[in-house]
């Protein structure tokens, strides 16, 4: 057999459409904190730049030294958040090593946390109230593509490859808030095949590329490949293309795949954060 390639393309126009039906009057605004000199990082700061150029969404990007403080920019994103005319904020990660990154991004105010990484937002994530927080754009992005085959989580068996906090971690949390069966793998899992076989839905968030084979997969499972790295020649995902295409139902590539997503979402998240912050406002809340 040869699996359905599920491509981004379509998934993220339409994400761009409902974004340019929802900006109302003021363009909002979405403040990006770029810190060091990380080549992917400056790209996806730059990425968003264009992309919301397009949608009428204004994006800023501040760069700072890779010597700076954590103080630095602690004292930047006090005033983002302050500041009622920015309604989202971004942390392009890495930041540079000397940089305390959980405070760095502790310190955004929620409301404004447009990748959901702040302990309040991922809290609301992982307690089941979704609705009341700002979700993280990767794990957004790899529910859409689902949708796009279309498979429904509920009642699936899914196994996560990979339990980092910007992928794994929160996307088993979506999962099993949508009724899946999750089993979360990682280095310590043994027999790393035979748990994967198992699964109707996979999805590959290690940061390894070809860590997922053909010889993982069930026959027909849908496969979503979260996965992105660097290599000779281009980029690579955690799923060996041409073994896994032979077995899945379904599979995303890289690229082509979640990353083209990712990027629209955070576009969605700021309108989002947006109306949490109007609602905030009438409600009479004081802004962190």
């Amino acid at each position: 057999m040869s699996a359905r390639v599920i491509k981004g393309a379509p998934v993220a126009a339409r994400i761009r459409a409902e974004v340019q039906a929802g900006l109302g009057g003021v363009p909002p605004v979405l403040q990006v904190l770029l810190a060091g000199d990380d080549p992917g990082s400056r790209w996806y700061a730059q990425a968003k730049v264009k992309l919301g150029a397009r949608l009428g969404v204004t994006v800023r990007v501040e760069r700072f030294a890779e010597a700076v403080t954590t103080p630095e920019l602690l004292t930047a994103l006090a005033d983002w958040n302050r500041d009622p005319s920015i309604h989202g904020i971004l942390v392009e990660l890495p930041l540079p090593a000397a940089v305390d990154k959980d405070r760095v991004l502790a310190a955004i105010d929620p409301h404004k946390d447009v990748d959901g990484v702040t302990p309040v937002n991922r809290g609301l994530l992982f307690g089941a109230a979704e609705q009341h927080a700002l979700l993280p754009a990767t794990p957004l992005a790899c529910l859409e593509l689902l949708a796009e085959v279309p498979v429904q989580p509920q009642g699936k068996r899914a196994a996560v490859v990979g339990r980092g906090d910007t992928v794994g971690r929160p996307l088993a949390a979506l999962l099993v808030t949508r009724h899946a069966t999750v089993t979360v793998c990682h280095t310590r899992t043994p027999d790393l095949a035979a748990v994967v076989r198992e699964a109707d839905l996979v999805f590959a968030a290690a940061g390894r590329p070809g860590v997922v084979t053909g010889g993982m997969i069930r026959p027909g499972a849908t496969v979503i490949d979260a996965g992105i790295t660097e290599v000779a020649g281009g980029l690579a995902g955690d799923v060996e293309w041409d073994t896994v295409c032979a077995v899945a139902g379904a599979v995303t590539p890289v690229p082509g795949g979640v990353g083209s997503v990712t990027t629209s979402i955070i576009m969605r998240n700021v309108l989002r954060a947006r109306a949490l912050q109007q609602a905030g406002r009438q409600a009479g809340a004081t802004p962190q």
